[in-house]
């Protein structure tokens, strides 16, 4: 098998980048990368085996730990965060829980901010501390209750941003100084923005996780996460965690998400172009009482956004006048837009909150993280615009 190398003269972007970094070629030369659907390898003498084992000889030894077709997704992925290492996980949520378990022990202390995804929170506020790992959650754009909140003991920072659902920003680069100034590392979730978008390493984060299973698969195909930092992380805390825990990625979709990486930034282009022009129809409709894009003037930190991020994103969130009753029923009325609680689809897709991806919270939780009963996070795919518009717009209509 030969390892296909880019030219080095000058840097490549990220467009051609996802299409070509990480080829490997078996003998056969083919174009699109082969998928190695093997859970074992075989060793010429046992000798070769021994070697392969105690790390004299680096190869690949059992598909739980690494495998070829993983390998691909893996360096596609490095080049396009600029990261020095990465690992590939089942899921989005297994890159959350190894990212976060791996680097802490009973004792330690995590500091998050309180705006995360539900299963996210999870991890943070029960799974932890029932191993002895305190934490404390924090407004994520104050800068001070950040720092209030270290101790001797606090290993990390957790955040995402933009948030789900709210999509509100932090600022990832003083964040990261906090952190270190305590001798943390910041875990970032990247997922909305897209390491299209953001890339959270070069702003100052020690590690990147990612559900891979939203825009990087973008087609609702297939489950995977990625965790991505330096070499030292990886190999001082994530691999072996990674190895004997056993939260693997399988050949199949590691291949299904490394072809998804060939058109992300084609994607990612269309819907953020998509959102832009709905965010504009809901922000000026008498029925919406507030309305929160990315790539919008009126946005809370668009001074952030245009510091960090490279666009407004693919993610809309809005607010009814009203309630419950009010977002079921423009659901309900939708015909192109799917309801579903994913993101980052090809299709567009329409999740309310309260009910779904953050229904386990506590009501006041979600009243002080500002999802109300009628707000709902809409996801927008690639369909021609103008149905999109049209069916928003008669949706709003049986409101």
């Amino acid at each position: 098998m030969s390892r296909e190398r880019l030219p080095t003269d000058r840097p490549l972007r990220a467009a051609t980048r996802l299409i070509h970094e990480g080829e490997s070629r078996s003998t056969f030369g083919e174009m699109s990368e082969a998928l190695y659907l093997t859970s074992g390898y075989a060793y010429d003498t046992m000798e070769a085996a021994e070697a392969r084992f105690d790390g004299s000889d680096p190869g690949y030894i059992y598909s739980r730990f690494s495998n070829p077709t993983v390998s691909t997704f893996e360096r596609r992925m490095m080049a396009l965060e600029g990261a020095e290492a990465a690992r590939a996980t089942a899921s989005g949520m297994a890159a959350v829980t190894a990212a976060m378990l791996c680097q802490v022990r009973a004792g330690d202390h995590v500091v998050a901010a309180k705006a995360l995804f539900g299963s996210c929170r999870y991890v943070v506020e029960e799974l932890l501390p029932r191993f002895g790992v305190a934490s404390t959650l924090v407004d994520g754009a104050d800068l001070d209750q950040w720092r209030a909140a270290v101790r001797p003991e606090t290993k990390a920072f957790f955040l995402e941003s933009p948030t789900n659902p709210t999509l509100e920003v932090y600022d990832i680069e003083a964040i990261a100084g906090i952190a270190h100034d305590a001798g943390a590392r910041l875990v970032v979730d990247n997922v909305f923005a897209t390491p299209v978008l953001q890339q959270p390493l070069k702003l100052g984060a020690d590690v990147v996780v990612y559900s891979a299973t939203k825009h990087i698969d973008g087609q609702g195909r297939t489950l995977g996460g990625v965790v991505l930092g330096s070499e030292k992380f990886v190999m001082d805390h994530l691999h072996t965690f990674l190895r004997q825990t056993g939260p693997s990625l399988s050949p199949f979709n590691a291949w299904v998400l490394a072809k998804g990486l060939e058109t992300l930034a084609l994607r990612v282009e269309k819907m953020q172009a998509n959102a832009s022009v709905v965010a504009d129809l809901l922000a000026g409709h008498p029925k919406v009482k507030r309305l929160v894009y990315c790539g919008r003037d009126d946005h809370p930190q668009a001074a952030l956004v245009k510091k960090q991020m490279a666009g407004g994103g693919t993610l809309v969130a809005f607010t009814l006048d009203g309630g419950k009753a009010e977002a079921f029923r423009l659901g309900n009325a939708l015909r192109i837009v799917k309801i579903s609680n994913n993101l980052g689809d090809a299709k567009s897709i329409l999740t309310h909150p309260a009910t779904t991806t953050h229904q386990r919270l506590a009501p006041e939780a979600r009243a002080e993280l500002g999802i109300t009963d009628a707000m709902l996070r809409l996801s927008v795919g690639l369909e021609d615009r103008d149905d999109l518009l049209e069916d928003v717009e008669t949706a709003l209509k049986a409101v």
